[in-house]
């Protein structure tokens, strides 16, 4: 992983996830489904984005 994807994981990404988290706990409901399918989207898109650039 190179710098600029260090920059946007930590600007955009991280903020995002845990903000994210704040919003779905706030649902007393259904939180930990959502927390479930929260989990399971980001972990998809780590996979992706490596799966992606490890071709390159």
């Amino acid at each position: 992983m190179n710098i600029p994807s260090l920059i946007f994981w930590a600007v955009f990404v991280l903020p995002l996830v845990a903000f994210l988290i704040w919003l779905i706990r706030q649902d007393k409901r259904k939180g930990p489904t959502g927390l479930v399918i929260l989990a399971i989207m980001v972990i998809g898109a780590i996979v992706y984005m490596y799966w992606k650039t490890k071709g390159q």
